[in-house]
């Protein structure tokens, strides 16, 4: 594998989980009460809960995606 193919690999790996969290941002965002409501149907827990359950997994989300997709697709466009 050479250098630009994972270049690209990660190109368009950074642009897909970027979107997904600019997505599910903007859906907590600004419609946590919908979200709220599907997810209960499926996990009936608290309000409280829920809320730090999926502001917790948002930022968990994030780090995984800087670390695991934009720093390798910058550093590959460093070197390339």
């Amino acid at each position: 594998m050479d250098l630009q193919t994972l270049t690209t690999f990660f190109m368009w790996c950074t642009v897909i989980n970027g979107g997904l969290l600019i997505l599910w941002t903007v859906f907590c965002g600004f419609a946590p009460d919908l979200v709220y409501r599907i997810q209960y149907r499926f996990f009936p827990i608290p309000r409280e809960t829920y809320d730090v359950i999926i502001y917790s997994f948002l930022g968990l989300f994030k780090i995984v995606f800087l670390v695991f997709n934009l720093v390798p697709y910058l550093a590959l466009r460093i070197m390339g």
